[in-house]
Order: structure tokens, then C-alpha cells, then sequence
């Protein structure tokens, strides 16, 4: 059972994992176009640390052992739905997502990383990415959440300073 608060948000948990070069991993949507980072609800009690490591061996089959945990954001970063995307018949009623997101490195090789761990895989294609990529490659309405976590777990990352933002990164963010 998914955690909703009294505000509509439901709880959830974001991945950024990354390899030893500094490029993440972006999941492609199974049967769509969309690519975005591995995520998804935590359970009535339980820590955002164990929904993390549960996402994460659903999504793309790795355990703990497979990673190390850089450090995570400070805060619930929060989007609100789009109209459209409100399921307004489920009560309680979730108008948007609360996200504590993670920041991970996978230790070993590629090939550790699988689709196939589940029933119904969340993705059905995976690549690395240059790290500010996934603004530009996430659904609309999740890019600002992107832009926040991003921006809060590079120095984590890089802590002699992050990569360059990417030149279409001023015109579209203006930060």
C-alpha cells in the first residue's frame, strides 16, 4: 500500500545511478518513448532507504552489494500532476509525487544491471547518460524535480565541481 499524506503527495523515492565515469542511467519506459531515472512508492512502513534498494532490485534487478550509496537529498522534492494524469476516482487522492531521491554508484560491471527480475518490467531498454541529460529526456512535468536533484547531489558526485552544464542549459533552466 503506497504512503499518501493529507496534502495528495505520495511518497516515492528517485535513483540517480551513476558509474565510475560520472554518466547515469536512464531507463526506457517499457512500451513507450520516455526515458527517466528508476523510481517509485514506498510502502506503508517503510524507510525511504529500504524502498530505494527495493526500486532498485525491481527496476533493474541490483541488490545492495551491486552499489554504494553516495548520499541522498535533504528534503522531499514534490511535483503535482497534471490534470489529466489524476486518478480521481482512487481515494485516497494523489494529486502529485514527494520524492526523496538517492544518489548510488554501481560497483560492477554493466551486465549486473537487468530488466528481466520482474513479471512486468518498469523498463525495457537502458543507457548511460551524460549527467545533465535526463532534464532534457524526462516527461514535462518531472524536469523541475530533475533540475533540483541533480543540482543537490553533484557535488556528491563531483566534489571538485560537476561537469559543464550543457549550452541549452541556460536557456531552459536559467540557473
Amino acid at each position: 500500500m503506497d504512503q499518501i499524506d493529507a496534502d495528495g503527495f505520495r511518497a516515492n523515492v528517485g535513483i540517480v545511478l551513476c558509474n565510475h565515469a560520472g554518466s547515469v542511467l536512464l531507463g526506457g519506459r517499457t512500451g513507450q518513448g520516455g526515458w527517466q531515472f528508476p523510481q517509485g512508492g514506498m510502502m506503508v512502513n517503510e524507510t525511504a532507504e529500504q524502498a530505494m534498494y527495493r526500486e532498485l532490485g525491481e527496476e533493474v534487478g541490483l541488490e545492495a552489494a551491486d552499489v554504494e550509496l553516495l548520499g541522498m537529498t535533504r528534503d522531499w522534492l514534490r511535483y503535482t500532476l497534471p490534470e489529466k494524469y489524476i486518478r480521481h476516482n482512487s481515494q485516497p487522492l494523489c494529486i502529485g509525487q514527494k520524492q526523496r531521491w538517492f544518489l548510488i554508484r554501481l560497483n560492477g560491471a554493466d551486465s549486473r544491471v537487468r530488466l528481466d527480475t520482474t513479471d512486468i518490467p518498469e523498463f525495457d531498454r537502458w543507457r548511460w547518460a551524460d549527467y545533465w541529460q535526463p532534464v532534457r529526456e524526462v516527461i514535462y512535468f518531472k524536469r523541475d524535480v530533475y533540475v533540483q536533484a541533480l543540482q543537490e547531489l553533484a557535488p556528491m558526485l563531483f566534489p571538485d565541481g560537476g561537469p559543464p552544464r550543457p549550452h541549452w542549459w541556460l536557456k531552459e533552466w536559467g540557473r
